[in-house]
């Protein structure tokens, strides 16, 4: 027997039945109290209140939480997440329908592929039913001033449809699927780091047994997005790449960057490239002026060396890596300034005893500034002391000495204070008055990334115990200073 529900929810507004609707003949009875049950379920009370009093009508907020029988999933099965649901809709005159859309932009559904306007149940070609968004419009009281004044206007009628929605795996937001899937009370990720076509994920030890099943989600969800990663180590510290397994799509690796106009390609498996540093590339980039010259120790692919050549500055760029090195050819290449670029392979230590020393000698006796960048955040202090009595003459005067902006990590509560002191040690000068600290961005609760930016000290850079071969030549004043060639 179907069992009987208060008039006051037949007659309500948003279902706009009648009892007939229920009270159908046995063959169809079975339809009757699934529409029962489901009119119910999207109430406050449960099944069983529906016999009692009046109930008001709320739609229930979890209404787009997917089957249950999805928990656990490791393999993605799409067909299970299909649901059917029921949502509230008005019945608009074509005539009026896309004012009424823009007025109630606020309260129409919006869900991925889901349409907000929808054929009329009676087929009329004159009325259209747009669809409502349960969470926000659960009965003619819901609407805003605004939006109910416009449909007074429009003579549109205030009256709720009801309209089975018909939910599918696309229909749902990627943390939707995710949070159905894995087990209860456990974190849910969606967020990722985006190179090119490769999306690259750092999943926890609980979600590894779902992993090809959120890399396939990741991958459906976010167009272009045709691979995706997780890293399955620490960075390697000489190399600053990491192990990555494919967890969906193509094993493509090559992936094609721009950033702040300037295009890079590179074997993402093999090199290292972090798509949050792009504000910090543009930062250190924008300081270097036309004419200047850049030292840069741990170049990569070349993310501050190729901009840097854009716009006018000659770089020295090296890298240990020979993955990376090739890369920063290639990119130089790529966006033509590899007649600006001179590119090494050393360790560097090796490349600042080497060719920055070669070079130095003649840049400090120019006008044109000098810049060392390092960005090793977790080796780099350990070779500022390369600089310790890297020349043996000093310059004429003291205002062109080189500027670096040397990368770290601190996790101390004291992070500005941390890195001046180790960076202080590490190149044997007290740089507390004499430097700056900017803060790049946290990587994880209590460690952030740091740049220590200072004027190498003549003290540090100059070597006293030199035996001079010759007389040392008279002191030039700066303005008297020339332009190096």
């Amino acid at each position: 027997m179907i069992p009987s529900c208060p008039k006051s929810l037949l007659n309500s507004p948003l279902i706009n039945l009648s009892a007939a609707d229920f009270l159908t003949p046995l063959q169809t009875q079975g339809k009757a109290v699934a529409v029962y049950r489901s009119l119910c379920s999207a109430a406050t009370l449960p099944v069983s209140a529906c016999s009692g009093s009046a109930v008001k009508f709320i739609m229930e907020p979890k209404l787009y939480r997917p089957p249950p029988e999805v928990r656990g999933m490791t393999s993605l099965d799409k067909e299970a997440f299909t649901q059917t649901i029921t949502v509230p809709a008005l019945r608009v005159p074509t005539g009026v329908l896309n004012k009424v859309v823009k007025s109630l932009k606020k309260s129409a559904i919006q869900r991925p592929g889901i349409p907000r306007v929808v054929q009329d149940k009676e087929e009329s070609s004159d009325f259209r039913l747009v669809l409502l968004d349960p969470h926000k419009v659960s009965s003619t009281t819901s609407f805003s001033e605004a939006e109910a004044e416009a449909l007074r206007s429009f003579s549109v009628s205030e009256e709720l449809q009801h309209y089975e929605l018909q939910l599918t795996y696309h229909n749902l937001k990627t943390e939707e699927v995710l949070e159905a899937v894995l087990p209860q009370g456990q974190d849910v990720t969606s967020s990722f780091s985006r190179v090119g076509h490769i999306a690259h994920m750092n999943l926890r030890d609980h979600q590894l047994p779902y992993k090809n099943l959120i890399g396939q989600v990741i991958m459906d969800k976010n167009p272009g997005v045709t691979c995706v990663v997780n890293k399955t180590n620490m960075i390697d510290s000489t190399y600053r790449n990491f192990k990555m397994e494919v967890l969906a799509g193509e094993e493509n690796m090559v992936a094609k960057v721009k950033e702040n106009g300037v295009n890079y390609e590179f074997d993402f498996s093999r090199v290292y490239w972090n798509p949050r540093l792009s504000t910090e590339h543009q930062r250190v980039v924008q300081l270097i002026k036309p004419g200047e010259t850049v030292f840069d120790v741990f170049a990569g692919v070349g993310p501050f060396a190729v901009p840097a050549a854009r716009s006018g500055a000659k770089v020295l760029a090296n890298d240990l890596n020979p993955e990376s090195y090739r890369w920063l050819q290639h990119n130089c290449k790529l966006n033509k300034v590899e007649k600006k670029v001179r590119s090494f392979n050393l360790d560097g230590r090796a490349f600042i005893q080497g060719p920055v020393k070669q070079e130095l000698p003649a840049l400090l006796k120019g006008t044109a500034g000098v810049h060392v960048v390092m960005n090793l955040p977790a080796l780099a202090l350990e070779f500022l002391d390369a600089f310790r009595g890297l020349l043996h003459q000093e310059p004429p005067c003291d205002e062109n000495l080189p500027i670096v902006h040397c990368y770290c990590f601190s996790k101390d509560d004291n992070p500005e204070t941390d890195v001046v002191k180790r960076a202080s040690d590490s190149i044997g000068f007290p740089l507390e008055s004499q430097c700056s600290v900017h803060f790049v961005r946290n990587v994880a609760p209590n460690k952030d990334m740091m740049c220590v930016r200072f004027k190498v000290p003549k003290e540090v850079l100059f070597s006293k115990d030199h035996d001079q071969t010759e007389p040392a030549p008279k002191r030039q004043k700066c303005e008297e200073a020339t332009d190096s060639t």
